[in-house]
């Protein structure tokens, strides 16, 4: 482990340089055969293409094993790499893509991104490639001069999730809609310790496109330790002392199968079990901080070396 040798500054410069030039690398190489695949549309190419993207997520893998002391990763329950999950978590950080992506265990991640994110070169020009679905926020201001936009995130959500039938996937969707703050959390004056307010719309159509395809759901929560709350600025400066991961491996019933957009009864449950997932995350997430607090360890297993 380079951290326990380098100066916290040489130690995040190292990581940094090796995220970012996953990125470039590996992110053009994704794109470019994302190209290809629309003019090839071979099982080659397209295994191809997932040889690359898991080499996306090996070098994220080594980044957070050279930045970080004490990565641990705890699953209640069986993942199986040719399986297909939903995975649901908190959003912390932009380095909650990268944790995520690098637990080996799971079946090609992919994430439901903001609209804006694919003019983002190599991140969002990548994500098109890999069919991931960009989710465009529509204020009510906008669906009053334009209807027509009503229930344009549903259809692209439905059109993304069908391509993944494909391949072994892990739909990732961060249920708060945005990464937590404390501005954030004011605002929204939100009911939970840790949180900010669940969104169950991407879960709902989700379930709702692939539930015969899904074997479970996995409902993940992180938890960073280092010297400010600003995590990216930890893993960059070599201040990130421990990242904790842990999953929950959920089985999948009828009862969180519906049409969220034209079932009013199915919707009102559906939030309202999501929100009982939330409050339970919560209790665990305040578990977890008072945890670190304390010398015990909080892991039993801990994340693979490259």
């Amino acid at each position: 482990m380079l951290k326990k040798w380098l100066p916290n500054w040489l130690n995040g410069l190292i990581v940094g340089c090796v995220l970012f030039f996953n990125v470039i690398i590996f992110g053009s190489l994704v794109l470019l055969l994302g190209l290809v695949k629309l003019v090839l549309p071979f099982k080659l190419t397209n295994t191809l293409l997932h040889t690359a993207y898991r080499g996306w997520c090996n070098g994220n893998r080594l980044g957070l094993w050279l930045g970080c002391p004490n990565i641990s990763i705890n699953i209640k329950g069986d993942i199986n790499a040719q399986s297909w999950y939903l995975l649901i978590s908190n959003h912390m950080s932009w380095l909650d893509i990268v944790v995520l992506s690098s637990i080996n265990v799971l079946p090609a991640p992919k994430f439901f991104l903001k609209d804006e994110l694919k003019y983002v070169p190599f991140i969002g020009t990548g994500a098109w490639a890999m069919g991931m679905p960009f989710m465009k926020r529509v204020t009510k201001a906008q669906l009053a001069k334009n209807p027509k936009l009503k229930g344009l995130d549903v259809e692209r959500t439905k059109n993304s999730c069908r391509h993944f039938r494909a391949n072994p996937t892990t739909i990732i969707n961060f249920v708060e809609g945005t990464r937590y703050t404390a501005q954030k959390h004011t605002e929204q004056q939100s009911p939970f310790n840790h949180l900010l307010k669940p969104k169950a719309g991407g879960i709902a159509f989700a379930l709702e496109v692939l539930s015969s395809q899904f074997d479970a759901m996995l409902n993940t929560s992180l938890v960073y330790q280092g010297k400010t709350s600003h995590v990216c600025r930890n893993i960059l400066k070599g201040e990130l002392e421990s990242i904790y991961v842990s999953v929950d491996v959920h089985p999948i019933n009828e009862q969180m199968i519906g049409s969220y957009q034209t079932d009013p009864a199915f919707k009102a449950s559906f939030q309202q079990y999501v929100n009982q997932l939330w409050v339970s995350k919560d209790q665990q997430l305040t578990a977890i901080y008072a945890q670190q607090s304390t010398p015990e360890p909080l892991l039993s297993k801990e994340i693979e070396t490259p």
